[in-house]
């Protein structure tokens, strides 16, 4: 299989000012989703690396390198999610964003606002992180974590499990710390354990998967929803839903 992985070596570099300033622009200023991308690319170091190195193990990694399905075309077409089967994955996720009020493009430009370092255009590295990006709120959906601060966060545990990333481990701790809540450090332990035991989402061919029923889905990815809880807010919260930003560095 031909690879096109063209990553700047200055991807790789660790920037903890850069971060820590990020840090303190989005504790002052929450719905500064921006500095959630700026946290996560300053402190990637190699994951991106790890990743591309992971897809290329993996079959269906391999055959999304190959074929480059444009998920965030099928999650921006709503006549379409609403066309999928009551109970189906795809309509789990428009039942997300329509409860967050939010739409499927809405992270692409806080992406573009707190990121500097470039991939080359159409390389199988800028294609794994914009997939990761457009695919967030369907890893909402598919766990079952709300958009709240708690959900947020939640998720976002679960998402380090899987891609292994400092700047999310910093949001993720800062985040516990500051709600003061023993609950948030609870359910994001949880959801990391539980990322720990699914299987491995970012090489997940999601557009077969949406008309699927959620549960199915759910077995198949071996997910462990979300227990339901009081949706969360607090003086540190997200702007309807957009803190993750992204597992996607």
């Amino acid at each position: 299989m031909q690879t096109n992985m063209t990553v700047d070596e200055a991807y790789f570099k660790i920037q903890p000012a850069r971060a820590l300033k990020a840090l303190r622009k989005l504790l002052a200023d929450p719905n500064d989703t921006a500095q959630v991308f700026t946290i996560i690319e300053s402190l990637a170091g190699r994951s991106q690396l790890r990743l591309y190195e992971r897809f290329l193990t993996e079959p269906e990694g391999q055959r999304l390198l190959a074929e480059r399905p444009q998920i965030l075309d099928r999650l921006a077409d709503r006549a379409y999610l609403e066309s999928l089967p009551e109970g189906s994955l795809g309509r789990a996720y428009l039942a997300f964003l329509d409860r967050e009020n939010i739409t499927a493009e809405g992270l692409v430009q806080a992406s573009l606002e707190g990121q500097s370092l470039e991939f080359e255009r159409e390389s199988d590295a800028e294609y794994i992180r914009n997939r990761l990006r457009d695919t967030h709120d369907l890893w909402h959906a598919v766990t079952g974590y709300e958009g709240d601060v708690l959900g947020e966060l939640a998720l976002l545990a679960f998402s380090t499990a899987q891609t292994r990333n400092r700047g999310i481990d910093l949001i993720v701790i800062t985040g516990a710390l500051r709600s003061g809540k023993a609950e948030v450090a609870k359910r994001t332990l949880a959801a990391y354990r539980d990322g720990r035991r699914a299987a491995w989402l970012p090489t997940v061919y999601w557009e077969e998967l949406l008309p699927d029923p959620l549960e199915e889905v759910r077995r198949r990815l071996r997910i462990r929803p979300a227990a339901p809880y009081t949706r969360m807010c607090s003086d540190w919260t997200v702007d309807e839903g957009r803190m993750a930003a992204l597992h996607a560095a």
